[in-house]
């Protein structure tokens, strides 16, 4: 049975919320599932390359099929863009596409600057519930990285209207540039935590298990 690889978002960790639930809902089925760590433990050195080496080792070459949220969902879809051969399928939360662009975009050119000089910058998060520096390497990481990963395999995007983070716009421009995509918007926001059982009937359906 082919492995589900789940990729958290950005300040998140494997025990957030979708993670649990899905880890939970694949469990019941018997579905080998796994939740790497992204950060290694250490959100400070924290880049996209780093993540993407994680995902690397978790996937150990075999066949995958990888489920990703947010930030997550961007990685996952840029793993699948350079690895055709052993990425099945992919189901993506609320996708960060145009990452790279839109966090340029998020701070000003002086809050870079003092980013930078510093060497870090706080952020809330989530897996340890406190605020958590982030070195600037991760900003300079990031601009090596296409905004749209062009993969090739069949993919699930089950987005919020009211997504304040990530406006579904991003997801219907995506999946209207690719056939093998099948957009799913839910009445719902970016955390997509108050509709779980859409979410999960929509993965079900899509990957072909029965709900149970």
């Amino acid at each position: 049975m082919t492995r589900i690889v789940y990729l958290h978002g950005f300040a998140s960790s494997p025990s957030s919320t979708k993670s649990q639930f899905f880890c939970r809902r694949f469990g019941e089925l018997g579905v080998p599932f796994e939740i790497p760590w992204l950060d290694r433990g250490n959100f400070q050195t924290l880049t996209v390359t780093g993540q993407m080496e994680v995902i690397e080792a978790a996937i150990r070459d075999e066949n995958v099929i990888l489920m990703g949220s947010s930030l997550g969902g961007y990685l996952a879809a840029l793993y699948a863009a350079r690895h055709k051969n052993n990425v099945e399928k992919l189901v993506l939360l609320a996708p960060a596409f145009q990452f790279p662009s839109h966090w340029r975009e998020r701070f000003s050119a002086a809050e870079f600057d003092h980013w930078k000089r510093t060497g870090a910058r706080d952020f809330y998060h989530y897996g340890y519930k406190a605020d958590q520096p982030l070195g600037y390497r991760f900003v300079e990481d990031s601009v090596q990285y296409e905004d749209e990963p062009d993969f090739a395999q069949p993919a699930l995007i089950l987005h919020g209207a009211r997504d304040e983070v990530v406006p579904v716009g991003v997801s219907q421009q995506f999946a209207a540039g690719h056939p093998n995509v099948t957009l799913k918007v839910v009445a719902s926001d970016h955390a997509l935590t108050d509709v779980l059982e859409i979410l999960w009937a929509e993965t079900a359906a899509f990957l072909g298990f029965q709900k149970q």
